[in-house]
């Protein structure tokens, strides 16, 4: 999906302060019959419900990232804060490779980005250059490949794992707890989005 580009590029037409009209918060970011992103079913298994709500929430972090260059990705639109796109793409890389990698499939694997003594690395160190970028799409592609073949292949959502903060945990729990990650940041990703070009919804 994005493997040989360092940023998504969607073919779609963002509504930012340059419209012709204001923009407003409750419309589409982009023209409704534009939007790239995978419609949630309103029939479904417990399973792909919660899979395909995950989808649609790692689609509008894309969405918001869309056609920026690295200078724009690392930006810190809100003074105060260490928080840029880029830092959010590589945190959620992490959080992917953290709940599905380690924990649900055991694997012994470490965070691309944060570690013991600088947790906030993924953050602090989002420097803009192509290069960067590039790699932080390519982790976070990478783990989210996995998380889908892992959710397909497990045989229902009472799968456990332990994990050494929560203790026993399902694959229910992770995706739940996936969607409300990544409906946190989408918000963060809103306000980073306008401070950039002006684009605005949702």
């Amino acid at each position: 999906m994005m493997h040989d580009n360092p940023r998504p590029s969607l073919d779609r037409t963002l509504k930012s302060a340059m419209s012709p009209h204001k923009p407003m918060f409750a419309e589409m970011f982009v023209a409704e019959d534009a939007d790239p992103r995978t419609d949630v079913p309103t029939r479904a298994d417990e399973k792909a419900m919660l899979a395909a709500f995950l989808r649609w929430q790692r689609q509008t972090l894309m969405l918001k990232c869309a056609d920026l260059d690295p200078q724009a990705m690392a930006q810190r639109s809100v003074p105060f804060s260490g928080l840029s796109l880029l830092g959010l793409v590589r945190h959620l890389a992490d959080i992917e490779r953290r709940w599905f990698r380690r924990d649900m499939a055991g694997h012994a694997v470490d965070p691309h980005f944060g570690t013991e003594d600088h947790p906030d690395a993924a953050f602090d160190d989002a420097a803009s250059d192509a290069e960067t970028v590039a790699q932080a799409w390519r982790l976070w592609q990478e783990k989210i490949d996995f998380a889908d073949r892992f959710v397909a292949e497990a045989a229902n959502l009472e799968v456990t794992c332990t994990d050494p903060w929560r203790g026993t945990i399902t694959l229910r729990w992770v995706l739940v707890h996936l969607v409300e990650e990544y409906a946190r940041h989408n918000g963060h990703a809103d306000f980073l989005r306008q401070g950039i070009d002006g684009a605005v919804g949702v």
